[in-house]
């Protein structure tokens, strides 16, 4: 089980495939605020409102220096189909061997239906202009998460 990172704590680097293939590294977002949101699963109910979400305040974000990152355990195809169905504008990474998701502490036992499960956990965590863990929510909920990030950064 991946340990929770705590606020201070430096935020894992990583590089991951985006949708078309293309490599996207935490580093190729140096000086500016990250938004990184773990997610189970594309074009799934949940995901997809969170993910449009993120879409319908990304101006938003960015004109406070927010650039948001999803990552999930999907194949870039899958991500290229949820992109282009849900007309997404967040930058959607694949990490399907998990280490990034574990590296944050996103991918462990979780509940689910009252059952213990081993998955994704729905995590996101804020990451500041220097690389540090600036906030890290574990356990959040797919509906209204955004408008509770937005309201917590004073945005």
């Amino acid at each position: 089980m991946s340990e929770c990172l705590q606020p201070g704590d430096e935020a894992p680097a990583f590089t991951l495939p985006d949708a078309d293939g293309k490599e996207v590294s935490l580093a190729d977002h140096k000086g500016r605020k990250v938004i990184v949101y773990f997610y189970p699963a594309a074009l799934t109910p949940g995901c997809t409102k969170q993910a449009c979400d993120f879409t319908d305040n990304l101006e938003l974000l960015a004109g406070a220096g927010y650039d948001v990152i999803g990552i999930s355990p999907d194949k870039p195809e899958k991500l290229a189909k949820f992109r282009e169905k849900e007309s997404l504008k967040v930058t959607l990474l694949a990490d399907p061997d998990k280490q990034v998701l574990e590296a944050y502490g996103a991918f462990g036992e979780k509940k689910l239906y009252g059952k213990t499960v081993t998955g994704v956990i729905r995590s996101t965590v804020v990451v500041d202009e220097n690389g540090k863990v600036e906030r890290a929510l574990y356990n959040v909920k797919a509906t209204g998460h955004v408008a509770k990030i937005i309201r917590d950064l004073g945005v």
